[in-house]
């Protein structure tokens, strides 16, 4: 079996492979197991892994002696390290209306901000843990999918043009069927995730949706309203398009998105901007940005310039005069790619409205 095949993420996974006898061999991945004790003393459980199964002590008991390996839950976190599935907003913005403190997101950031240089090798085991099955998650999630990264600064407020741009571009790409990725914090990431999740609805949905968000420009001074002013668009158009964010903790001062359909958040920043633009297979369009926006830039040509992998990926930067004069990125970009494999990969387009010409043209 491929790997994906032994893991057991839900109930229902659960009940289906021991129906036929067995688990060894499986990896089941943060699947309450209390009521299920039966079930676990029954079945053959040899060379099995339980990563964070809450189980009855008789069932642990039975499967350590099969030789499972069994990680228990670890009590008093506000994050689950051995999940196996991808975050939600309803999940991480749970507990909103008590304000966004009360929430997951929130309490996650906390315990980081805490922890993050404790030198405690516990704490620091349990953020790769988690990580790691995020990005294992990611991977399972994005399976077969033709991923388009879009790239921009959180500072973009609701209600500017620019704004708008970036969701009619989600919109656009996902229309084409392309799934959009993007940062999924604030800013241009929230417009893209935005004009993703209308993709289905009627043209007009966007221009009314803006107007609800502009009512609440930015998260700051108040992460409770810009969240709420959200929630309220998608209680308004409740079946949205399907998009991925990949927020982080380590900028847990921005809240990450509602409109992202499945949300990655990981820890470690590093680890996410990788991860985002290497699952970013059917191109890269970078908004006008400041220096976060350059480091991606630069993070995506290098394994475009070695022609690592599959072979360079499109690119497409938008703002001709930010790419050019404001932070010329553009003339850099365009001198490292001369000559290589690259060159024919790379564009630089006037408006948002150019980007999906311009990717399939790359492409």
């Amino acid at each position: 079996m491929a790997n994906a095949d032994i893991e057991i993420e839900t109930l229902a996974e659960f009940d289906r492979v021991v129906a036929r006898g067995s688990l060894s061999g499986y990896r089941v991945q943060s699947v309450n197991l209390l009521e299920r004790t039966f079930a676990l003393l029954s079945a053959d459980t040899s060379a099995a892994v339980f990563l964070g199964c809450a189980m009855e002590p008789d069932a642990s008991a039975k499967v350590r002696a099969d030789g499972a390996l069994v990680f228990p839950p670890v009590p008093d976190l506000p994050f689950n390290p051995y999940r196996g599935l991808l975050y939600t907003a309803d999940e991480l913005f749970s507990g909103l209306s008590e304000g966004y403190e009360a929430t997951p997101d929130a309490q996650a950031y906390a315990w980081f901000q805490e922890t993050k240089g404790d030198g405690d090798v516990f704490s620091s085991m349990l953020r790769s843990i988690h990580d790691d099955a995020v990005s294992d998650a990611l991977d399972e999630a994005l399976e077969g999918a033709r991923v388009v990264g879009v790239m921009g600064g959180h500072a973009m407020a609701r209600g500017t043009a620019g704004y708008r741009g970036a969701a009619e571009l989600g919109r656009a790409l996902t229309r084409t069927g392309l799934t959009v990725a993007t940062g999924g914090g604030p800013g241009a990431m929230e417009a893209a995730n935005l004009g993703a999740y209308l993709a289905p609805a009627p043209d007009e949905a966007l221009g009314e949706a803006l107007e609800l968000l502009a009512k609440v420009p930015s998260f700051t001074p108040s992460v409770s309203d810009w969240a709420r002013a959200a929630f309220a668009v998608r209680e308004r158009w409740p079946s949205g398009g399907a998009s991925v964010g990949i927020p982080t903790w380590f900028y847990g001062h921005e809240p990450p998105n509602a409109f992202a359909g499945q949300i990655a958040k990981y820890f470690a920043n590093a680890t996410r901007e990788d991860g985002l633009l290497a699952r970013s297979t059917a191109g890269v369009v970078f908004l006008p940005g400041a220096a976060g926006t350059v480091q991606e830039v630069f993070d995506n040509a290098t394994p475009n310039y070695y022609a690592s992998g599959t072979g360079p990926t499109p690119m497409v930067l938008v703002g001709r005069r930010h790419w050019t004069e404001e932070l010329p990125a553009w003339p850099l970009l365009r001198a490292l790619a001369r000559g290589r494999a690259m060159e024919s990969r790379i564009a630089l387009v006037d408006s948002v409205d150019e980007v999906p010409d311009a990717l399939a043209a790359l492409a």
